[in-house]
């Protein structure tokens, strides 16, 4: 039994579309939820499609406009990522010790407090140091939040704008947290960068640093830091961001030897070195199991609540004139 989703994508009138590519994709469901098999391919055109670089980075014509893959909807634990080595880069649970991972309910947060996800056709380069924060990348997409109102389903592609960008240094490692919000939330208009946060929705950026200072701690790990002092850069300033980690992940396309463990498969980029046919690429995703009907229950353990003695403050009840 083939499982096959229908993705309908966010789109706004007054935004262009690059063409028909982004009218609609489908997600073919192969495994079965909260299992280790679980996994969701992407299909245009009836052609198996990489979550990672069949995707296109930018939505239309215009370069401020991202598409936005979500990995893990808001206010859910399961750390669900698109897989950077199992070809065609297909959405799947992290697994931790043989176990499927989720990610503790740090008091007073459940969860994720937005839709996470991460921009296709980015790369964090771990051969890279950036010299902000001193540290190699991460060896994965750039990770964006979306903070507008809808929750989003599980693989659903939003079309973002950039408001702006946290220098998280994670284990040592360069990991950008990019926010964003969706052209097609109320409060889209209104919000074009950090200061427009502020104004529009006090206390989400400090509490949100707050969430990746701490979410870790439960399981052992030290505090996540970050460079530019925690403070968040600007539209602009993450823009230039995403053109530099798009840059790397062309390089990746190109060079087999840029990181050898990645799956560069795809079905859209004839000249890189990833390029396979539709055929291989069904052969792909007719060799995982399709779903049961019996879905396993999540255990009653990941609802528990994690406390955690914080080192710095954050001001997240912001006083207001």
């Amino acid at each position: 039994m083939l499982v096959i989703l229908t993705l309908c994508i966010s789109l706004s009138s007054g935004i262009p579309i690059q063409d028909k590519f982004l009218s609609m994709y489908k997600i073919v469901e192969k495994g079965t939820p909260n299992t280790l098999d679980y996994r969701l391919f992407y299909t245009k055109d009836g052609v198996p499609i990489s979550a990672f670089h069949d995707i296109p980075l930018y939505s239309g014509t215009s370069n401020k406009i991202v598409n936005m893959v979500v990995e893990i909807p808001r206010w859910t634990n399961a750390k669900m990522e698109i897989s950077k080595e199992d070809p065609l880069n297909p959405i799947k649970q992290d697994i931790k010790k043989g176990k499927l991972r989720y990610v503790n309910n740090v008091f007073p947060y459940h969860g994720y407090m937005w839709n996470y996800g991460a921009l296709p056709q980015t790369w964090e380069d771990p051969n890279h140091v950036d010299h902000c924060t001193n540290a190699k990348g991460d060896n994965d997409p750039i990770d964006a939040i979306e903070i507008g109102a809808k929750i989003a389903t599980r693989g659903e592609i939003k079309q973002v704008k950039v408001l702006g960008v946290l220098a998280m240094i994670d284990e040592g490692e360069t990991d950008w947290k990019l926010v964003t919000i969706d052209v097609n939330d109320p409060l889209a208009e209104k919000v074009n960068d950090i200061s427009d946060i502020k104004r529009e929705m006090p206390g989400i950026l400090e509490a949100t640093r707050d969430w990746f200072r701490i979410y870790k701690v439960p399981t052992g790990k030290p505090m996540n830091e970050f460079g530019f002092n925690g403070e968040w850069q600007s539209s602009e300033y993450a823009h230039g961001i995403i053109k530099e980690t798009h840059n790397y992940w062309n390089n990746l396309m190109n060079n087999k030897e840029a990181a050898p463990g990645i799956s560069t498969a795809n079905t859209s980029l004839d000249k890189t070195q990833g390029y396979i046919s539709a055929t291989e690429a069904e052969k792909i995703v007719s060799q995982h199991p399709d779903p049961s009907p019996d879905v396993p229950d999540v255990d009653v353990s990941v609802h528990n609540q994690a406390f955690v003695q914080r080192t710095v403050a954050e001001n997240v009840c912001q006083k207001t004139a």
